[in-house]
């Protein structure tokens, strides 16, 4: 008997929904998108409304295929992809492959992964909604436009590296950030003084507590700050006020896409893809709602379900109803905020899944909750020698409410957490017993720099981007290397403290604070500035934030059947277009270069600019033929912008060779992947962030013996040393040529012989059945992949062209092919390829006699 066929777009998904249905239904993953627009013409017809050319990429041919079988043989074909546009627009290509009528096929959707949603789906379906489709369409139509003609642009009037691209959300991402950085590097710092005295009173139980109080705003310049603590020497201090106010607070609405990202940054230090990817694995093994939504809305079966959760937990004078709205116009209403699918569950079984589990369901529950209750006390007190008054501020706990679990993260914007402490009880007319006054020097702080978290706050706020593009657009500008996340070291800065002791003396004295560190700050790279800068003036509609919210609009509007695709589309791309061709004709090339000066010794420009391989000085010009310019690498914490001419000038001590050691020569320099020691003709990684012009040759021994002792065997494998290291990719251990990495699990630092033969016969394994054919010499091997065999030439992967003698090249076929013959389906895929490869091998050659004939000078 025939079933029916229920397609959902991932395998977890699919097990967890089979078991909910039972036998009359066969659930199957398609692995999300089945098709894509074509590479060709961009897959777009330009002359017939923008209409789109989609393929079943090779990939996806497979999946595919196994569907149409299945859908032949089912009893009907029902699509439930998830319920966002992206779902939508899969069950529609669904429906396009299998020719299914999308007017009459099956759609269902649910919000969770649950026995009654999934059964009450099912009972209501309904059909394709082509306006989401649409626009959906339309934001993939609209990107790849901006995307395919756009990043050609750059590679011509940039060029610095191919893989340049621009994007409509993610430029305008780049640019919120190399703005913020600008900001930085710009602000002014200004000090003033804060006043700040101690004073002492018994609380209610007699026992004397000393509290803070503050002074009457800033006071920019020392010597006032000096004037105010002598007038106040032999000063009574009288309590001429007493306000004891209720104050509240309330509880966050439950959790969203964005305030999710957020969060789950600030609480538990995950990216957002981090944050994306569990939140996906605890949806589709049912455990909590759909995770891609804007809305603040609850049902009301959750509703019931947290409010017999919090009374049976906590106490009815605990709950509190509450209904939350959306302030975004635009949030999807029907739909949920991510919560919990079963309120009694408080907890999941693995750690990550826990953690982002246990954050969601304290949300949820707290937004039901009652207000925590205050009671702030401001107390006036009176300085007798002056005219001027002094404020104490406490605040004490009446009622927990909310705040019992849960209580929402800042980010650095929102400024310092409230620091009133809980005061003394005092009365109008108590004399205080004074203990010290305290002007300390404060200095302003520029905005800080942008989370994954706070930018995708930002990129909320602005309306640009929707749920479903937070972390895809997060990881494209750190891929292409417009933007880099990263930890900045703080510096020492000296602060003045003047205090006022009680016996009226005045003492000054100088303390050291370490400012400006930051962790885990996105951090804008050269090659992201001279881009956005190039964006900017050029293309000023695409990078305008007001402009790129309004597009996000017109796809709201195509999703609610307000405004047809192509017209959006159309008004979008014609002044577009034009634009892109008067920039390539008219644009001057981006040089992204800042002049510095001149070289004192010989009045050579310097020069820092972006080069092939990033952001770099140069000394000399480069197109002048009797002068040879001289290039260093920039560090990891320089920048083009703000790189001083004495830094770019200590930059070419490098190579720095600092003597011979056991008959080798010792050098440090700064390579591609960061600072080393070259020991002969070993090269050994210096720990990231140290300068390698403070490594002396006592450092340099060191680094040289730490390597030794890393390399000492460990262990042998027929009869041939087993060694172990860390490398760009972790811990991994070598045995002749096969680096293998150690996975978790093992602990690498006592690895035993066991251990070692263990992964050694595993990756002989698998390097066995990797290779059918294998020129180490050409570089060249034919491979066995996923999706059959395929021809690795270098780092590129090419299909196996041509037919063998049954139509396609059997595995007894490839295994006797010859190396011309592979070399012809090379040439096939990559003409030039071994004209290129010869004339690289010439360069290369030319390069490392130019380095051994530098060193020996430098020798010398």
């Amino acid at each position: 008997m025939s079933k029916n066929l229920l397609i959902v777009e991932s395998p977890a998904k699919a097990k967890t929904i089979e078991k909910i249905l039972g036998n009359d239904f066969e659930v199957k993953s398609c692995y999300g998108h089945i098709r894509d627009l074509e590479k060709d013409d961009m897959g777009i017809d330009l002359n017939n409304n923008y209409q789109p050319r989609y393929k079943v990429p090779e990939e996806k041919q497979k999946v595919v295929k196994e569907l149409k079988q299945l859908a032949k043989k089912a009893k009907e074909v029902w699509l439930a992809s998830d319920e966002d546009r992206e779902g939508e627009s899969i069950s529609w290509h669904l429906a396009e492959e299998l020719g299914l009528d999308p007017k009459s096929t099956k759609r269902i959707v649910f919000h969770e992964i649950t026995a009654p949603a999934i059964r009450k789906a099912v009972q209501n379906p309904r059909f394709i909604n082509m306006d989401l489709v649409n626009a959906q369409q339309a934001r993939r139509v609209l990107d790849r436009l901006v995307g395919f003609e756009l990043s050609p642009v750059l590679w011509r009037k940039i060029g610095m590296q191919r893989s340049l691209s621009a994007g409509r959300v993610q430029s305008v991402a780049v640019r919120l950030v190399v703005e913020r950085e600008r900001e930085i590097n710009n602000f002014a710092t200004e000090s003033s003084y804060k006043i700040e005295p101690l004073f002492s009173a018994n609380d209610i139980n007699g026992k004397q507590v000393t509290f803070k109080a503050e002074g009457p705003g800033k006071i920019l310049q020392q010597e006032f700050a000096l004037q105010f603590l002598e007038s106040c020497k032999d000063a009574e201090y009288k309590v001429t006020d007493v306000t004891v106010k209720p104050a509240k607070r309330s509880p966050a609405a439950p959790f969203t896409t964005s305030t999710l990202q957020q969060e789950a940054s600030r609480k538990l230090g995950y990216s957002v893809s981090k944050t994306m990817l569990i939140a996906q694995r605890l949806y589709e093994s049912g455990k909590i709602t759909y995770m891609r939504t804007d809305s603040i809305n609850l049902s009301e079966t959750a509703m019931n379900a947290i409010q017999a959760e919090i009374k049976s937990s906590y106490g009815d004078k605990y709950y509190q109803a509450r209904e939350y709205k959306n302030k975004n116009a635009s949030a999807q209403e029907a739909h949920e905020a991510i919560r919990p699918t079963y309120m009694e569950n408080h907890s999941v079984d693995d750690e990550e899944g826990r953690r982002l589990y246990e954050l969601i369901w304290r949300r949820t529950i707290a937004s039901q909750m009652a207000d925590a209750a205050f009671e702030k006390t401001i107390a006036k007190i009176n300085i007798s020698t002056n005219r001027d008054n002094l404020t104490a501020t406490g605040e004490v706990m009446k009622f927990d409410g909310f705040l019992k679990v849960y209580n929402e993260g800042k980010d650095d914007e929102d400024g310092e957490e409230d620091g009133e402490g809980v005061l003394p009880p005092l009365r109008v007319a108590q004399v205080l017993d004074f203990r010290e006054m305290r002007a300390t020097q404060r200095f302003t702080r520029p905005a800080p720099r942008y989370t994954e978290a706070s930018l995708v706050k930002k990129l909320e706020e602005l309306g640009i981007g929707r749920p479903s593009t937070y972390a895809p657009t997060i990881t494209t500008i750190m891929k292409r290397n417009y933007v880099e996340k990263r930890d900045k070291e703080g510096v020492k800065r000296e602060v003045n403290v003047l205090k006022l002791k009680k016996d009226n003396s005045v003492q000054k004295e100088v303390v050291v604070e370490n400012t400006g560190a930051e962790k885990s700050k996105l951090f804008p790279t050269d090659l992201g500035m001279v881009v956005t800068d190039f964006l900017k003036q050029h293309f000023k509609s695409v990078m305008d934030y007001g402009f790129t919210a309004q597009i996000e609009e017109e796809f709201d509007e195509i999703a609610d059947g307000k405004m047809k695709w192509s017209n959006m589309i159309d008004g979008f791309y014609k002044p577009f277009h034009n634009n892109i061709e008067i920039t390539l004709e008219t644009a001057e090339r981006a040089k992204g270069e800042r002049i510095l000066g001149a070289e004192a010794e010989t009045g050579k420009r310097v020069v820092a600019r972006m080069g092939r391989f990033g952001p770099m000085v140069q000394i000399g010009e480069s197109n002048v033929e009797e002068e040879k310019p001289r290039f260093a690498k920039l560090k990891a914490d320089q920048s083009i912008e703000t790189i001083t001419m004495d830094e770019a000038m200590e930059l070419f001590k490098l190579p720095l060779v600092l003597g011979e050691y056991e008959g080798k020569e010792v050098a440090v320099n700064v390579g591609r992947f960061g600072p080393y020691v070259r020991w002969g003709d070993e090269f050994i990684s210096l720990p990231r962030g140290e300068d390698p012009l403070t490594v002396d040759m006592e450092r340099a021994i060191e680094v040289i013996g730490g390597k030794q002792v890393a390399d000492a065997p460990i262990g042998m494998y027929e009869d041939k040393p087993v060694t172990k290291g860390k490398g760009r990719f972790g811990p991994f251990i070598k045995w002749q040529d096969l680096f293998i990495n150690v996975p978790k699990g093992y602990n690498f630092d006592e690895l035993t012989q066991k251990d070692c033969e263990q992964l050694i016969e595993k990756k002989l394994e698998k390097e066995a059945n990797r290779y059918i054919q294998h020129w180490p010499s050409e570089k060249i091997s034919i491979e066995n992949g996923r999706w059959g065999p395929f021809i690795k030439f270098g780092k590129k992967m090419l299909k196996v062209v041509g037919k063998g003698e049954k139509g396609k090249y059997t595995a007894e076929e490839l295994s006797t092919i010859s190396l011309d013959e592979v070399k012809k389906m090379i040439e096939a895929q990559v003409p030039g390829a071994f004209s290129k490869k010869a004339a690289a091998k010439k360069t290369a050659a030319k390069k490392t006699a130019a380095k051994k004939t530098a060193s020996k000078k430098a020798v010398s």
